[in-house]
């Protein structure tokens, strides 16, 4: 008889505890049995950002790659510590003397990280051919019309170590890989134009560089994919290497394909750049161009240098906005060293991470299980849990900076990389989310305004899932809409 009534009771409890449960709880552990996650990890967590109450979870304390919503955490850092209104600067220097309209020394381009400097890739930011006649004319301005010295491009400004150590050598020759130094140009990449073949399995004919890289040697092992299977090219190559191999697959057609790659080594592109643009207004040089790391590495002594120009970026709100809104990795890693140059003048990447991790934890944010390796996410050692975003989340709306930091965000069904997510649902425009996603990774971070009107911080991870990435998505759109309905 005592079994029978034990029995009862645990089955009464069972149902009492289900019946407890909130819609969005119960949602979350229909997604976690989902087919597709039986081998995968999954770490999930959704805050009120007032009280501070759970109101669902699963295993968020687990630390998992997140990819890209890594940018959640720079970004929110680079426009807390540095403000709003922070703008990168570029600016004209020489050293030597001016005399009769001659520089008897060398000119400089010297950069303080600016990442958007001369970009094709945003109408609104002067593109490379602006920036340099903007350059030529502030020296013919300075009145001189004759150069006896090298034209260099400077960016020690941030440290040599250009990408983070733990990111993959077949994404370091990419644009979405490419290196960020004191002195960036051209968003520090390259357009390869291909001829496309009409032959699936032959090798299409390289065209050109589009700009054109001095002395950049490569090697084409590109084959001709069925059309339609866009670019999965990838340039292998390091920084300041010049000699790099193309492979994988361009989609067969008749027309040109492009490949974006990442210049091995910006400052002296800039001042080749720069050196070419002097030529063609009439200043006199000796068509000598060099980067300052270069001239360091020589052992050349540093000399006293006389700044006659600076150019501005726009400010870090409006940066901000664009990497997150198109996830753009040059942006926020020179946000990371930028955080790091501004707390301890040291422009490396650690000094970065070093600075976050002091400004979350003086914020109240527990590190344990916090592991940082680079400020956009494409390092696969990156770990992090749904808490500790939900926390920082949570955190950062008491910041003076958060208006800009949630305009930065993308919002559902609208614009940036989730224009399509949860579109048809009544969620759309009640989201807003940075996506994360490499090889069998997918991550959605962001807030969530309720239908109640509350907002919500919420993250979900998951890592190494067997479903397709469509039906993944999917599932976690269930989550994402059963948030603005509790």
């Amino acid at each position: 008889m005592q079994h029978r009534l034990f029995i009862v009771f645990i089955l009464l409890f069972c149902f009492c505890f289900a019946q407890s449960q909130s819609d969005l709880q119960k949602t979350i552990n229909t997604f976690v049995k989902t087919e597709g996650l039986k081998n995968a990890s999954i770490s999930i967590n959704i805050v009120d950002t007032k009280t501070g109450k759970t109101l669902g979870k699963y295993e968020p304390h687990r630390s998992l790659s997140p990819a890209s919503s890594i940018k959640i955490i720079t970004t929110a850092t680079a426009l807390a510590v540095l403000g709003n209104d922070f703008k990168f600067r570029t600016s004209l220097e020489y050293d030597g003397q001016i005399n009769d309209n001659i520089l008897n020394g060398n000119l400089y381009i010297k950069g303080y990280g600016d990442p958007t400097l001369g970009t094709d890739q945003r109408s609104e930011i002067p593109d490379i051919e602006s920036i340099m006649n903007k350059f030529t004319e502030a020296v013919q301005n300075q009145g001189i019309k004759e150069i006896n010295g090298l034209v260099v491009g400077d960016g020690t400004y941030f440290n040599s170590q250009v990408n983070a150590p733990t990111i993959q050598w077949n994404d370091m020759g990419n644009y979405y890989g490419a290196g960020v130094h004191g002195l960036n140009i051209h968003e520090n990449l390259y357009h390869l134009r291909f001829i496309q073949s009409t032959k699936i399995g032959t090798k299409p004919k390289l065209k050109s560089t589009d700009p054109y890289i001095p002395n950049l040697m490569l090697v084409n092992q590109i084959k001709s994919a069925a059309a339609g299977t866009g670019d999965n090219a990838y340039i292998h190559g390091a920084p300041f290497n010049y000699y790099c191999f193309i492979r994988g697959t361009i989609p067969v057609g008749q027309g040109i394909f492009s490949v974006k790659g990442a210049i091995p080594d910006p400052p002296l592109f800039a001042a080749q750049y720069f050196l070419k643009k002097l030529d063609a207004v009439g200043v006199q040089t000796q068509r000598l161009a060099s980067s300052q790391l270069e001239l360091l590495r020589e052992g050349t002594a540093l000399t006293q240098r006389t700044s006659f120009f600076s150019h501005f970026s726009p400010p870090l709100n409006k940066i901000a906005k664009i990497a997150n809104h198109k996830s753009v990795n040059l942006y926020c890693e020179a946000m990371l060293r930028a955080i790091g140059a501004n707390q301890s003048e040291d422009g490396s990447p650690s000094a970065g991470i070093e600075a976050i991790y002091k400004y979350w934890e003086e914020k109240g944010l527990s590190t344990e299980g916090f592991y940082l390796e680079d400020g956009s996410g494409l390092s696969a050692r990156n770990a992090i849990s749904a808490y500790h975003f939900t926390k920082i989340l949570q955190l950062a709306t008491n910041s003076k900076t958060f208006e800009a930091f949630y305009d930065s965000l993308p919002i559902a069904g609208k614009s940036g990389t989730v224009r399509n997510l949860l579109k048809g649902t009544s969620a759309v425009g009640k989201v807003r989310a940075k996506t994360g996603s490499m090889r069998r990774v997918r991550s959605y971070t962001g807030y969530a305004k309720t239908n109640s009107g509350k907002l919500l911080a919420y993250c979900i991870i998951v890592n190494n899932y067997d479903c397709s990435t469509w039906t993944l998505v999917k599932n976690m759109e269930k989550i994402m809409l059963s948030m603005t309905k509790s």
